[in-house]
């Protein structure tokens, strides 16, 4: 079956990563499809649009908006109909069911989404947070996390932390290294603890690729030794694995998982060690009432 090629065209008055999230979860279902996206952000005056209706002329395809200015939006289903594009606004029916549950009508403002308020705050005090105790620095600052990620070299750690980050989330990741002592923040600690691990050829597979990155002779002889070897990767995995049963700390196989998917295994483990915190306060306040 031949490959359809096919422009879109996704229109934003914001970052269009909500489109940019639409189309990769879409798309990825079609195998014989190659999408040319035509991205166009911070759409928000009729002189940003009419730049959006020449590219669409020059270049057709179907549309997809997430504008909410009534005008702009008019103005874009004109020009679609005319070229006999289909345009989806992919926010109208989201918005409808709040609209007719609330009795409230949509404000309509383009990039609310991304004003600076208390959760903007919080995800950028987040990105600092991991960027300070990244791969075990800063130890002291454990106590402040809102989760800590522990596993071996290369497993995935420092990426996780930074997307729990955009998510406003403190993640504190620390290495676990056979013969180096766990930190004291770790024997009683304040927040959820979450193994990451992974298959032993994968493990080894981004470790080889991280040394011929670095590129160094070093790298080269260290290449030979425990770090990439199968037996020593094995044991080192299984010693992993193992501290992390006896701490009670639950792990998380990221062979086959995404960033994101760990990211979201990762947010619901904290949910569910918060609710048991809930429910461990609300029975010790009932124990001494």
């Amino acid at each position: 079956m031949s490959t359809h090629r096919l422009n879109l065209h996704l229109v934003s008055d914001a970052t269009g990563e909500t489109l940019n999230s639409i189309v990769r979860a879409t798309t990825v279902q079609f195998e014989h499809l190659t999408i040319i996206p035509h991205r166009w952000s911070l759409i928000r005056t009729r002189f940003q649009l009419h730049r959006v209706l020449d590219g669409l002329q020059a270049e057709p395809g179907p549309v997809l908006s997430s504008l909410v200015d009534k005008a702009l939006r008019s103005e874009l289903d004109m020009a679609c109909q005319k070229l006999g594009m289909p345009v989806v606004h992919v926010l109208d029916q989201v918005m409808s069911m709040f609209q007719d549950h609330l009795g409230e009508k949509a404000a309509a403002r383009p990039g609310r989404q991304y004003t600076l308020d208390a959760d903007y705050f919080r995800r950028i005090d987040a990105i600092h947070y991991v960027l300070a105790h990244d791969d075990g620095q800063a130890q002291a600052g454990i106590a402040e996390a809102d989760v800590v990620l522990v596993g071996v070299s290369r497993s995935s750690k420092t990426p996780t932390s930074f997307y729990l980050a955009n998510r406003g989330i403190k993640a504190g990741n620390i290495p676990l290294v056979p013969g180096i002592a766990l930190p004291q923040a770790l024997e009683h600690p304040s927040c959820p603890v979450i193994g990451l691990t992974l298959d032993v050829q994968a493990l080894i597979d981004i470790r080889r690729h991280r040394l011929r990155m670095l590129g160094t002779a070093n790298n080269a002889a260290h290449d030979s030794g425990e770090y990439t070897d199968q037996e020593a990767v094995t044991a080192e995995l299984l010693w992993a694995k193992r501290l992390c049963a006896s701490r009670g700390w639950p792990v998380i196989d990221v062979s086959r998982r995404s960033i994101e998917e760990t990211a979201a295994t990762v947010i619901q483990l904290i949910d569910a060690w918060r609710e048991r915190q809930r429910k461990a306060a609300i029975a010790r306040d009932a124990a001494t009432s």
